[in-house]
């Protein structure tokens, strides 16, 4: 099976984690494949929303290890990472997540671009960047502050602290909590309504509502300069080298 299952549900195209034995860690080619199915429903008259999906307890724990590895030690680049984040900044439809178990890293920040985010009340978003010599990403520096201030924003993002899915909620980070059996179903019928309106009028509203993205395209790419050089300093290596063998215990 594959590690990103794209469906379509109707007007609704799904996108699903499918990695639950890796915790949904994010490879290269899972962000290529989603950045390609963002990039198709804004091309695709028929998908009038998207619905971004994990597994039961599990939404994603973010980053693969093994691929943020290639890229410290300049193995390989990232510009599947740089596409799906340009996709979920800039992307013309509606964009939800139903988010069930962990949100880690990326996984949380991804939320900050959805219109909207539900979850059950066993979630909790974490983004450990900092205590990985590393600094934030997906422009969420400039989003979180806007969300929920600077001071939730930096314990988020900085201090690291968890939010479970009650203290999320009321960050602003989740619209609403939905029992996990009830969760998905909610979310796609949720988009399936917003997929259903008037689409002109839609495009519109939600242009008005999200405003120019031009500064957010522009953090985006100053984070990403910073994330760059951090992913490669001595700092990170070591910070990473320790978090590999704490995980190995």
């Amino acid at each position: 099976m594959a590690d990103i299952e794209v469906e379509r549900v109707g007007r609704v195209q799904t996108i699903r984690f499918n990695r639950a034995d890796k915790k949904n860690a994010i490879t290269r080619a899972m962000y290529q494949t989603m950045a390609d199915a963002l990039t198709e429903a804004d091309g695709n008259e028929q998908i009038g929303a998207s619905v971004l999906l994990g597994q039961p307890e599990v939404f994603t724990s973010g980053n693969d290890l093994a691929d943020f590895m290639a890229v410290a030690t300049g193995a390989e680049h990232g510009g599947e990472v740089g596409e799906y984040l340009n996709a979920i900044a800039t992307g013309d439809k509606p964009l939800i997540a139903a988010v069930d178990g962990l949100a880690v890293g990326v996984g949380c920040t991804t939320l900050l671009h959805c219109d909207l985010v539900y979850a059950s009340p066993r979630a909790w978003l974490q983004t450990p960047f900092v205590d990985l010599g590393l600094v934030p990403e997906a422009a969420s520096s400039l989003l979180a502050p806007r969300l929920m201030g600077h001071q939730w924003a930096f314990e988020l993002l900085v201090l690291g602290d968890r939010f479970d899915a009650e203290r999320a909620e009321r960050a602003g980070l989740i619209n609403e909590l939905i029992r996990p059996e009830h969760l998905e179903s909610h979310a796609v019928a949720v988009a399936d309504r917003l997929a259903n309106k008037p689409p002109e009028a839609l495009a519109v509203s939600r242009q008005l509502l999200r405003g120019d993205r031009q500064d957010v395209i522009a953090r985006l790419h100053e984070e990403s300069e910073h994330f760059s050089q951090r992913l490669k300093s001595d700092e990170a290596r070591h910070a990473f080298m320790t978090f590999m063998q704490k995980k190995a215990k």
